[in-house]
């Protein structure tokens, strides 16, 4: 169960990769920026499972009572799902800028 909130939301997550990767189509393809978005892409995975795995371990899950488990329960699977997606999107934006900057056309 550790990592069920990473894997349900992975599909979404490969869909934003796939987008930082292919767009925009506008900047130059070059070996080194293609290095840079490999490396954006993997750390962006990186943290993604490291946050996720982060919030599993810090959301409290609520005592039983005498009528079962609390409703509360289920945080310990949406916490996760949104420290991964969060911590993955602030990676990808990051990466766009520094990407931009360091590959936009330069204007003479």
């Amino acid at each position: 169960m550790r990592y069920l909130a990473i894997l349900l939301l992975a599909p979404w997550l490969l869909i934003l990769g796939w987008a930082y990767w292919s767009y925009p189509k506008s900047l130059p393809r070059t070996p080194a920026r293609r290095s840079f978005d490999l490396a954006a892409l993997l750390l962006a995975a990186f943290a993604a499972v490291e946050c996720a795995s982060t919030a599993f371990d810090t959301a409290s899950v609520p005592a039983v009572g005498q009528y079962g488990p609390a409703s509360g329960a289920i945080w310990q699977q949406v916490l996760p799902a949104l420290y991964g997606y969060g911590a993955c999107v602030v990676v990808l934006v990051l990466a766009m800028i520094v990407r931009h900057l360091l590959w936009r056309p330069r204007a003479n």
